[in-house]
């Protein structure tokens, strides 16, 4: 009885137990339909960008396996340290041990790639927070081929960098990033190089600071690094890396030295941006105005409102922590573990085939969109500047950016209004340095003498600026440099930082903008044509050839010569004699025949022969001259309507263009399409008036500030038409980026409102009595007396000398004649009977006329010397009282022969 008693007890305890033996073989079997998937996950677990990407996987794992019925998450930490050797000794713990199917982290690149190894060896997808700079995806394809970089290349970023540095017009930054040897700074470097290629800029200097954790005074370390600073010129500085005791120091130091002032610009990475929660108050107060880089992410959706109150409810989180762009990026990494493992079907499925699953991800993320291209993130970041702010707030948003669209308008905007002084004011000991081209087009701009300071145009105006600029500047100690190469080789020089600033006349270029700063235009802009001034058609340009005082000279010498001549042959040649009305006749004809070689009348004394030889040479020259330069009055012509530049292409004539100035003469090329060889180099003003002159160049282009110069001086004899309109006009030149330059423009722009701008072109440029104190005279293509005062005087001087002669000869023939008659007068004793005594008078009248003394002509002389159809054979000799025959023809006939005998007696 018992027996049954107990078994009967024993039945009922088994029935009591065994629902809650088949509840609990229920939940064991439903406990083994969730599979379990381990995650390995490697982080530096003391920096701040790893904490907070713990606890947003720790989040993402939560919330995952909360609603999964079928898998289960399951992570394991390991701290990196930011050593790559013992990040990759954690992976193979992991690998080996937990058994992980994926490792997530790795926040430097040679982490990342010790460990995608060890994925590649044990076929285990690795998920990486870094990205190499420089490595080519191909490459990275084939030596890692279970990689995904689960974030952006950093390439988007240095952009971003370089489009604020532009914006600020600044040509250099200074690059400053804590040391990592296991990094990847270098390749940043040299991604942000090229970036500020890109905007004409470069890195002036890199500041490498000693990693944080190998200080053991790092106060005075990073001060003593920041000093370096101190004699650079650029004032833009780019933290590219820094830990986040780095920065509470770096900030701090760079402040007590005067870096953080108004002057100064900085530019913070985005991963110290992520920080900025966690940095010192005091530090912060001293980053006002600091600018940043920040990923744009959407904080209205449901998760990162959920994802940030679960990390404020965190007790190792700050109250005001938020989650960070690196936080998102580790909690989406979750996710892509997740969606894959529920596409898969089971837990055996292959490392290759999950690796497939997670990079066909495609969904709308807390970072973003999530997609992946050649296992990289392929989505363009959306990034925001955003400026450090002393509140609560600790930054505000002042624009977006993305690769495509670059910067708002808006942002320019508000960068421009606070656009920091990147350079130094110039001292004493270190004065501007001012370069000066010698070899101006005009010396109106600018002038050098021996031993004296240069002067001109725009030397008096960067006088005057310096005196406007002088306050705000401490005086602007300055220096001159001469220079005596071409323009373009100069701004070279600036760019190179041998000079500060080019004061001259330099064409302000689009070209040229882009590599140097100009000031603003202190003259006009365009292109002037200049021709020679086209001779006026007038009734008298016959007389244009000779000046005035040219033809008085040359009537009177002809009047002089006209009578020479007749006193010298009026006496003894026919065709000279007469009347007194008809030798004036003669002798005008005879004159005004001579100018044209067509005279007829014979010259019988030797001295008018000589002094018509001379005559007739002047003639010719004067004749000649004469004729070349009206041939020459005819050839210039005057600017017409149809004398333009298409007039100058058709008759392909010669067009002159400064040297100096390439720019002109590519305009004249490609523009006007002129061929290069058309195209004649004038060197400076003086050789531009030979050339016109030589007629070696039809017309001349020069800028319009050189015309309205050259027609100040040459305005009777060029004329100017506008030939371009809307060049940059000149300017003085300074580094890309100088703030001095926009200083100087104001100054100009001061000095135009004012007057004195104008009063300098009055000056220098045009001055009112230019033209006419140094234009030619209206005559100034006529010949005038002074090309040949020497053919008048030797002219003169021969008329001069026969007259002289003739007349110290008629002189002396009548003393003789008065002598002879006295002698006679006495020795005559004898008586002769009175025919005999009117023959002697007959004779002395034949003597008379035939030495000349007496005025009348050869017939008087014949019929004086013929008795009743004798010949008079008795002649006295000059001097001697001695009769001599001479042979005189009776024959009146025959006036050759009578003239004859008397030429044989003078």
């Amino acid at each position: 009885m018992n027996f049954y008693a107990q078994t009967s007890n024993s039945v009922s305890n088994i029935l009591l137990w065994l629902p809650l033996i088949i509840s609990l073989l229920l939940l064991q079997c439903l406990a083994n339909s969730s599979q379990n998937t381990s995650v390995g996950v490697i982080i530096d677990f003391n920096s701040v960008t790893g904490k907070q990407q713990r606890t947003a996987m720790q989040i993402a794992t939560q919330n995952f396996n909360n609603y999964s019925n079928t898998h289960n998450l399951i992570l394991f930490f390991k701290d990196s340290g930011r050593n790559p050797i013992q990040a990759a000794s954690a992976a193979e713990e992991l690998i080996t041990k937990k058994k992980v199917r994926v490792i997530i982290g790795m926040e430097t690149w040679q982490e990342a790639a010790l460990v995608a190894d060890l994925g590649a060896k044990f076929q285990v997808p690795i998920i990486s927070f870094s990205s190499p700079s420089l490595v080519p995806s191909s490459s990275m394809q084939l030596r890692w081929p279970f990689l995904i970089q689960m974030t952006q290349n950093h390439t988007a970023q240095m952009n971003f960098i370089a489009d604020i540095v532009h914006a600020f017009n600044s040509q250099k930054v200074i690059a400053i990033y804590e040391d990592n040897p296991y990094s990847n700074d270098y390749g940043i470097l040299t991604l942000l190089s090229d970036a500020l290629e890109k905007v004409n800029s470069k890195i002036e200097y890199q500041l490498v600071l000693p990693p944080f954790t190998s200080l053991s005074d790092p106060k005075g370390v990073v001060l003593d690094e920041l000093l370096k600073l101190l004699p650079q010129k650029s004032r833009v500085f780019v933290v590219l890396q820094a830990s986040l005791p780095m920065v509470n120091h770096l900030f701090r130091e760079a402040k007590k030295i005067g870096l953080l002032e108004r002057e100064s610009c900085w530019i913070i990475n985005e991963e110290i941006t992520s920080m900025l929660a966690y940095v010192d108050k005091s530090v912060l107060s001293s980053m006002k105005g600091v600018l940043g880089i920040k990923t744009n992410i959407s904080t209205s959706s449901s998760g990162y409102t959920q994802l940030q109150e679960n990390f404020q409810a965190d007790p190792t989180e700050t109250v005001e922590s938020r989650p960070g762009s690196n936080a998102l990026l580790a909690y989406d990494s979750i996710t892509i573990v997740t969606k894959a493992l529920e596409k898969m079907n089971t837990n055996s499925s292959s490392s290759r085939i999950l690796l497939e699953e997670m990079l066909s991800s495609n969904f709308n993320g807390l970072s973003g969109d999530i997609r992946f291209k050649e296992r990289q993130l392929s989505c363009n970041p959306i990034l925001s500047v955003i400026k450090v702010v002393d509140n609560d707030k600790k930054h505000m948003e002042l624009d977006f950016w993305n690769p495509k669209l670059k910067f708002a308008r808006s942002l320019i905007e508000s960068i421009n209004d606070s656009t920091p002084k990147t350079w130094k004011v110039h001292t004493n000991t270190n004065p501007l340095k001012v370069a000066i081209p010698m070899n101006p087009a005009f010396d109106n701009f600018l002038k050098f003498s021996p031993n004296e300071p240069p002067t001109g145009f725009c030397i008096e105006l960067f006088k005057e600026i310096r005196e406007i600029l002088s306050e705000q500047y401490f005086g602007l100690p300055y220096e001159f440099h001469a220079f005596n190469e071409s323009y373009d080789e100069l701004m070279y020089e600036v760019i190179n930082e041998l000079y500060d600033v080019i004061v001259g006349d330099v064409t302000i270029l689009a070209n040229r903008s882009k590599l140097v700063s100009f000031t603003q235009p202190y003259t006009e802009s365009g292109l002037s044509l200049i021709f020679p001034e086209e001779t006026e058609g007038s009734a008298w340009l016959f007389m244009k050839p000779f000046s005035m005082e040219m033809w008085i000279a040359t009537v009177g010498i002809l009047i002089y010569t006209m009578i020479t001549i007749w006193f010298l042959e009026h006496h003894l040649n026919p065709e000279f004699g007469g009347p007194l009305k008809t030798q004036i006749s003669t002798t005008l004809w005879f004159a005004f025949s001579t100018l044209f070689f067509a005279h007829k009348e014979k010259i019988n004394s030797n001295s008018a022969r000589i002094v018509v030889g001379v005559w007739l040479f002047l003639v010719f020259v004067l004749t000649s001259s004469y004729t070349a330069n009206l041939s020459s009055l005819l050839t210039v012509q005057k600017l017409r309507s149809d004398r333009d530049i298409e007039w100058l292409k058709q008759n392909n004539l010669p067009v002159g263009c400064d040297n100096s100035s390439t720019f002109v003469k590519d305009y004249l090329v490609q523009v006007y399409n002129f061929p290069r060889p058309q195209v004649i180099d004038v060197e400076d003003e003086r050789d531009m008036v030979d050339k016109f002159k030589s007629k070696k160049i039809a017309a001349l282009f020069v800028e319009s500030p050189y015309e309205k110069v050259f027609l100040n001086k040459y305005c009777k004899d060029y004329t100017a038409t506008t030939a371009a309109y809307k060049f940059g006009g000149m300017g003085f030149v300074f580094q890309k980026g100088d703030p001095m330059a926009k200083d100087f423009s104001e100054a100009i722009l001061t000095l135009a409102e004012n007057g004195k701008l104008k009063a300098l072109e009055e000056t220098w440029l045009t001055p009112s009595n230019e033209c006419s104190n140094n234009s030619p005279s209206p005559e100034t293509e006529s010949l005038t007396v002074g090309k040949f005062w020497g053919l008048y005087i030797i002219c003169a001087t021969t008329s001069t000398i026969c007259l002289i002669l003739a007349l110290l000869k008629k002189y002396f023939h009548y003393h003789n004649h008065y002598e002879e008659e006295a002698q006679l007068s006495q020795r005559n004793v004898t008586t002769e009977s009175d025919d005999d005594h009117n023959n002697n008078n007959d004779m002395k009248r034949v003597l008379r006329s035939g030495t000349g003394l007496y005025n009348g002509n050869l017939m008087a002389l014949n019929k004086s010397a013929t008795f009743g159809g004798s010949v008079l054979q008795g002649v006295r000799r000059r001097n001697s009282p001695r009769l001599e025959s001479v042979t005189i023809s009776d024959e009146l006939n025959n006036p050759q022969r009578s003239q004859s005998a008397v030429i044989e007696m003078m």
